[in-house]
Order: C-alpha cells, then structure tokens, then sequence
C-alpha cells in the first residue's frame, strides 16, 4: 500500500471519529440545560415544588374574565385552563392583535415562588385558515386611511 492511501484512509478515519465526537457532544453534551419542556397547567401544578424556576412552554386557554391589563400597556394579567387546573399568569409584554378570553396561548417562562407564572413571551394559537370579513364588517380604503391619520 503506498503512502497516499495509507495517508486518505488515516485522515478519513481521523474526519469520521472527529464528526462522530462532535455529533456526540451536540446529541448528548448539556442538552438538557437548554431545553424548554410543554406543560398544561395540570401538569405544572402536580410538578409542585419541581416546576418553581424551571423554563418551561405552558398552554392552555385565556379563562374568560380573568384578562387584567395595566395602564401602562405592557404589564398583563389572566389565567391560563386546560379545563382541569388553572394558573395565574403575569406578563410583560404587549399582547398580540390577536389575544383575547378564550383563545389559546402558549407562554414561554417560569413559575415564581407565590404561584404565578411569570413570561414575557406571549403567542396566540390559532388555526391557518384564512376567513375574508363579513360584508358588515368590510371596511372600504377611506375608512382605514382615517383609522392611522393622527387627530389634532
């Protein structure tokens, strides 16, 4: 065997075990430290103590009547259901145009000691079909030109 392919089949042997290394250490390496898990609100609250601090992803329902939203515009309140436990929520950020009672949401945070939930990533579920507006509600281009014209 001369001295290339002696050569080719040490570094392809030397490139595999280096790419199988790195593929080990991504696969296996701290992951767990960087994943968010998905909990209903039955399953954060039967975690207990052991969901306190952790980074999770809860989803569930915006309950009707528990939206709370401070003057300020970015400080937001309501409870989350998934018809079984509730959770008291706190947000800080600016909901979507979308949010409202009774929609889905997934919130990306934590669990605080005193039994909130603390995020201040807010996202809407919703479903990908598009519906066009009643005819009551079609609004012609006047309309909405008036609506981002600031009063004086």
């Amino acid at each position: 065997m001369s001295n290339d392919k002696r050569r080719r089949r040490v570094l392809t042997i030397v490139s595999l075990a280096l790419a199988l290394g790195v593929f080990a250490y991504l696969a296996f390496g701290n992951i767990g430290e960087n994943l968010v898990y998905y909990w209903s609100p039955s399953e954060l609250v039967s975690a207990g103590d052991d969901a306190r601090g952790a980074s999770v992803r809860l989803a569930g329902l915006v309950e009707p009547g528990s939206v709370v939203q401070a003057d300020d515009g970015l400080s937001l309140q309501f409870t989350v259901t998934d018809g079984e436990q509730s959770v008291p929520v706190r947000a800080q950020t600016v909901p979507p145009a979308m949010f409202r009672e009774g929609i889905g949401v997934v919130l990306e945070g934590s669990l605080a000691a005193d039994g909130h939930f603390d995020t201040n990533r807010l996202m809407v579920k919703h479903d990908n079909e598009y519906r066009a507006p009643d005819t009551e509600e079609h609004r012609n281009i006047e309309e909405l030109v008036k609506t981002l014209q600031f009063e004086t």
